[in-house]
């Protein structure tokens, strides 16, 4: 495979022993990056001249759903029970597995398109082994890098994770050098002590992430259990940690446990306090996820954005607690939320010895931010720049050295045709259901619309 040069760009390496953006030139062969430098000798490479674009790595989204991506919008007003109820309680158990593929993959391009180029997939509605496997095909097409982490529909708490399903799923992904399997178990929280303990002893064996959700309320026995068993450590992931307890929360980070907070949901759905300026405050790094887009959006800079906000706002409170004046900088650089949604993302993943920095050795996962258009033009600050980008921003992203968007466009799949498969999966799904699935329902305040005073023009009608 002939190699790539990546010239004139500015770039942000997330590397701590370079400096915070460079003008540098990016020499890739095959799927790694093999030089990050000035003027690198182009001989016998395919030279992309990316002058004014900023170049950084590709962004890590550490906790979704795509299972549900045919459900988007489904839920803005559900709160954390409305959506327990509504999705696991009622749409979940309509899906075949086809309905599975295809949220899967339009979720994974929608990510690839907004500059996301590996997924924490959370998968817990893993119904069958056809429903995963079905899944897992739907991130080999995409050509997305993924963990994805299996789950099922919530079950009694004295049933154990299948697997010997998930076995197979790892024999089914041997030679797939993109899609790596963890856990996404039912936890301490609604499992019995006997079960969470067997489950993460058998993902721990087998070198496997384990994923949890803690949404608050009192910790349940099994956590007790597993620290007493050891089984806390750095293949543990906890996504919202919301109302974990301080010595709790300062024990698991010793172990090496990652924390994963999604912001946007956290906030609207009712979780509680996000987690995000305590495990800062510990020294510790946290990572970022979007969720479910059947309640918020998919973008994970918009939840990087309102990450640092929150634990900005949070140092801002506690400087004035302590008479302390407006410092002239925030306490929390912007870099870090940067750092939440690459390196904090690929460790909470597993995948920090691969993504999260383009430095010799690491895969060539990266994305190209054109900032020249009407929304994001000038971009002063490369890191600022990134930040605020819009997907439209994107111009290309690579993964494993291959180009999954181009020109502003995601290649390599028929995307017109996967949404029209998508539309008719959502109308499957929401059939017999009264609700926005199969009815519209337009709103005015206090009613239905109302014409204009004294108007009979259509245009108010």
């Amino acid at each position: 495979m002939k190699a790539t040069l990546l010239v004139g760009a500015t770039v942000v390496t997330m590397s701590p022993d370079r400096p915070t953006f460079e003008d540098a030139d990016i020499l890739i062969h095959e799927d790694q990056v093999v030089e990050v430098g000035s003027r690198i000798d182009p001989r016998g490479a395919d030279v992309i001249d990316l002058e004014g674009r900023i170049l950084c790595p590709g962004f890590v989204n550490a906790h979704l759903h795509t299972w549900q991506t045919a459900l988007r919008g489904v839920g803005p007003d559900w709160t954390l029970l409305g959506y327990l109820s509504e999705m696991h309680m009622g749409f979940a158990g309509r899906f075949q597995p086809e309905d599975s593929r295809l949220g899967t993959l339009a979720g994974a391009l929608g990510q690839l398109d907004q500059g996301t180029t590996t997924i924490g997939d959370w998968a817990h509605n893993c119904q069958t082994y056809e429903h995963a496997a079905a899944a897992i095909q739907a991130l080999a097409e995409s050509g997305i890098r993924a963990r994805f982490l299996h789950g099922t529909p919530y079950r009694d708490g004295e049933i154990p994770h299948p697997f010997e399903v998930v076995d197979r799923l790892v024999s089914d992904t041997a030679t797939n050098d993109l899609v790596d399997i963890g856990i996404a178990a039912q936890g301490p929280q609604y499992s019995s002590v006997e079960v969470v303990r067997a489950d993460f002893a058998a993902a721990l064996a087998r070198g496997m992430t384990v994923s949890i959700h803690q949404s608050g309320g009192e910790l349940a026995a099994g956590w007790d259990d597993l620290r007493d068993h050891g089984l806390f450590g750095p293949n543990v992931n906890i996504v919202h940690g919301i109302d974990i307890p301080d010595r709790w929360l300062y024990y698991l980070l010793d172990r090496g446990v990652t924390f994963t907070s999604t912001p946007e949901n956290e906030l609207g759905q009712g979780h509680g306090t996000p987690i995000l300026s305590r495990v800062l405050r510990s020294g510790n790094v946290p990572s970022i996820g979007t969720d479910t887009e059947a309640v918020v959006a998919g973008d994970i800079r918009t939840a990087a954005r309102m990450a640092i906000a929150l634990a900005r706002g949070d140092a801002f409170a506690a400087g004035r607690e302590r008479g302390e004046p407006m410092p002239a900088e925030p306490a929390i650089p912007g870099w870090q939320a940067l750092e939440w949604i690459t390196t904090g993302g690929a460790k909470a993943l597993g995948l920090a010895d691969r993504v999260g920095q383009l430095v010799p050795g690491m895969q060539a996962d990266l994305v190209v931010v054109n900032h020249r258009g009407l929304f994001a033009a000038p971009a002063i600050d490369p890191v600022g720049g990134i930040l605020q980008a819009d997907r439209a921003d994107i111009e290309a992203v690579m993964v494993a050295g291959a180009w999954r968007k181009w020109n502003h466009e995601v290649v390599g799949v028929a995307v017109d045709d996967v949404m029209g498969e998508l539309s008719e999966s959502a109308t499957r799904l929401g059939r017999g259901r009264q609700g926005p699935l199969v009815r519209r329902k337009q709103r005015g305040r206090g009613g239905a619309p109302r014409r204009g005073r004294g108007s009979s023009s259509s245009l108010h009608a």
